[in-house]
């Protein structure tokens, strides 16, 4: 076979394995067909410290938010900018009455382990636009959270 055949046949095949893989992809997304599935909001450890900032930080002053997107909390100035956190989120937010946020909580717990340079980075993120970050390794007691917050 000459050179230009093979080239043809490359291309077709190409062209074939690319629509067969369109065709199943679409299928699995048709309605029932189970393409999402329901995701926990919070882990175990996570709904402990919800509770634990709800307690210690009453409405109607205090509002506290979880998994809050950094897309609700950042303006990016540029493309790039707007991808290096659009699939972050933040473990919670706690505003005043107002939703003017006065921290963004993050508790560290195992999950953490080895990505502490990726924790600084989005630290500085948020710190960049003005949020006051705090971390935790465990969750905090009720007098500790009041103290660094209020």
């Amino acid at each position: 076979m000459n050179k230009s055949v093979l080239i043809a046949l490359g291309v077709f095949a190409f062209v074939v394995v690319l629509g067969v893989l369109l065709l199943k992809g679409k299928k699995g997304r048709e309605k029932g067909k189970g393409f999402f599935e329901a995701k926990e909001i919070a882990t175990a450890n996570e709904q402990a410290m919800f509770w634990r900032l709800v307690g210690a930080l009453p409405m109607p002053e205090f509002v506290v938010l979880t998994q809050v997107s950094f897309g609700a909390l950042l303006v990016a100035r540029g493309e790039a900018s707007r991808w290096s956190f659009s699939q972050k989120r933040a473990d919670f937010v706690v505003c005043n009455k107002g939703f003017k946020v006065l921290a963004v909580i993050e508790l560290d717990d195992s999950s953490h382990k080895g990505r502490e340079q990726e924790d600084k980075d989005r630290d500085a993120m948020l710190i960049e636009a003005g949020y006051r970050v705090l971390r935790y390794k465990r969750i905090p007691e009720v007098a500790q959270l009041r103290a660094d917050i209020t």
